[in-house]
């Protein structure tokens, strides 16, 4: 599956979320690094949802970049 994910930047490191997965987050110095956090976070998460039983959510996030002027 392909999961959309935000990554922001932070004053001392990059934090990232799954929309599609509510509380599936993340953490790291590095953009490098929370790339593989996340990827870690998402896995961890989908294989909790199975654990308990319960079924895995439906894509639903669609990302786009719009440009405006500034």
């Amino acid at each position: 599956m392909r999961y959309a994910v935000v990554i922001e930047k932070a004053e001392r490191n990059y934090a990232a979320y799954v929309p599609d997965l509510p509380g599936c987050v993340a953490t790291g110095q590095t953009l490098e690094k929370i790339e593989t956090q996340i990827q870690e976070a998402i896995q961890l998460h989908l294989r909790g949802i199975r654990e308990d039983g319960l079924p895995i959510p439906e894509l639903s996030t669609q990302v786009e970049y719009i440009e405006v002027a500034a």
